[in-house]
C-alpha cells in the first residue's frame, strides 16, 4: 500500500489527499485514522509518530492555598489562562465546592467564551486496594469523577496509584492496582476520558513499576501523568522511560532527589517529548517557594517558549 498524506483545505468544504491516487472522503478518513491513531491500543507505547504537539497549560494545584482560603476560585483560574494566554486548565478537584451542574457548567461556559480547554481533573486516588469492599468504594469515586470530567468535557484524568499496604508485597499490590485500573479504564473508556497514572511515590515510586502496571492493564484509556518533579533518583533517566506512555505532563520548576533541590530542565525533558513524538499538553505545577503571583506568570512565559521550540 502506498504511503498517504492527509491535507485540509480550509477554504473549501471538503478534505482532500495528497496523492496519486483518488480517494474517497471514507477512504481519506480511515487513512488519517492510521496516521494519527495511539499505539496504546495494543498496550504498548502512547506516541503516534510524527511531530511533537506540546501546549501549554496550567495546573490548578499551583494556587492551592488561595483556592483553599477562596481568595481565588475556579472561575478565576479561567480568567488567569486567557489572560496569560495559555491553551488549556488542568483542574485539581480538592476545592470544589460541590459537583453540581449549577458549578460545573457555568465553568465549562466561561472557558469555552474564552478559549481556554479544561482538558484534565486531578483527582486523589488509592488503587492498592485488595478486591472487597474497599475497592469497590474506590471505583465508585473514579466514577464519580469520570462523569464530572465528562460534563466538563475533560479527556483526562489523573490517578494515583496508592501506598502498598503495611505487611503485603509490592508485587501483589500492584495486582490489585491492574485490576481496579482495569475496571475504571472500562468505564472511563465507555465516557470518552483517559485515565493517567502518575509518578507519585508508594506504588509508582519507580518508572519500571509504573510502565509494568500501564502494560498489563493494556488499555487506550489508561497512560502515564507524568510529573517531572516526582522522582527521587535517577531523574532524568525515569522520567525517559515514562514518557512514551505519557497522555498529560505535569511540569515542575524544581526537583529533589537524594542531593538537594534542583532546577528542572525543561528543554531537557522537552526534548524527551520531542523524541517520543509527544502530543498534548504541559502543564505548569507550581510548588516553590517564592510568590505565586509573580512566578507563575514568568514561568508561564518560559512554559510557552519551550512548547513553541519543542513542536517540530
Amino acid at each position: 500500500m502506498k504511503a498517504r498524506r492527509c491535507a485540509f483545505n480550509r477554504g473549501a468544504d471538503s478534505v482532500s489527499a495528497i496523492d496519486s491516487d483518488s480517494m474517497n472522503r471514507r477512504d481519506l478518513l480511515k487513512s488519517c485514522a492510521l496516521v494519527t491513531m495511539p499505539a496504546a491500543l495494543s498496550g504498548t507505547a502512547i506516541a503516534a509518530g510524527g511531530h511533537a504537539r506540546l501546549r501549554p497549560a496550567l495546573c490548578a494545584y499551583s494556587y492551592r492555598t488561595d483556592l483553599a482560603s477562596k481568595k481565588m476560585t475556579y472561575l478565576d483560574l479561567v480568567r488567569l489562562a486567557a489572560e496569560t494566554d495559555i491553551d488549556g486548565l488542568d483542574l485539581t478537584v480538592y476545592w470544589f465546592p460541590d459537583t453540581s451542574d449549577a458549578f460545573l457548567y457555568p465553568l465549562k461556559q466561561l472557558a469555552y467564551k474564552n478559549g481556554v480547554e479544561i482538558y484534565s481533573i486531578s483527582i486523589r486516588t488509592d488503587m492498592c486496594k485488595m478486591p472487597g469492599d474497599a475497592a469497590a468504594k474506590e471505583f465508585g469515586e473514579v466514577k464519580k469523577w469520570v462523569d464530572v470530567a465528562a460534563k466538563l468535557g475533560a479527556g483526562h484524568i489523573r490517578v494515583f496509584g496508592g501506598t502498598v499496604p503495611k505487611g503485603v508485597a509490592e508485587d501483589e499490590a500492584a495486582k490489585w492496582v491492574v485490576e481496579l485500573l482495569k475496571r475504571s479504564a472500562e468505564y472511563a473508556g465507555s465516557k470518552g476520558v483517559i485515565l493517567g497514572l502518575e509518578n507519585h511515590g508508594g506504588i509508582t515510586e519507580k518508572a519500571s513499576r509504573i510502565v509494568d502496571i500501564v502494560k498489563l492493564v493494556n488499555s487506550p484509556w489508561v497512560g502515564v501523568n507524568l510529573d517531572t518533579g516526582n522522582f527521587k533518583h535517577d531523574v532524568y533517566k525515569q522520567i525517559e522511560m515514562i514518557v512514551p506512555y505519557a497522555v498529560n505532563v505535569q511540569v515542575k520548576s524544581e526537583f529533589i532527589d537524594e542531593t538537594g533541590t534542583h532546577e528542572s530542565d525543561w528543554n531537557r525533558i522537552s526534548g524527551m517529548l520531542q523524541r517520543a513524538s509527544y502530543k498534548g499538553y504541559l502543564a505548569l505545577e507550581y510548588e516553590s517557594v517564592k510568590s505565586v503571583d509573580t512566578e507563575v506568570p514568568r514561568l508561564l512565559r518560559k512554559l510557552k517558549e519551550v512548547s513553541r521550540k519543542y513542536s517540530a
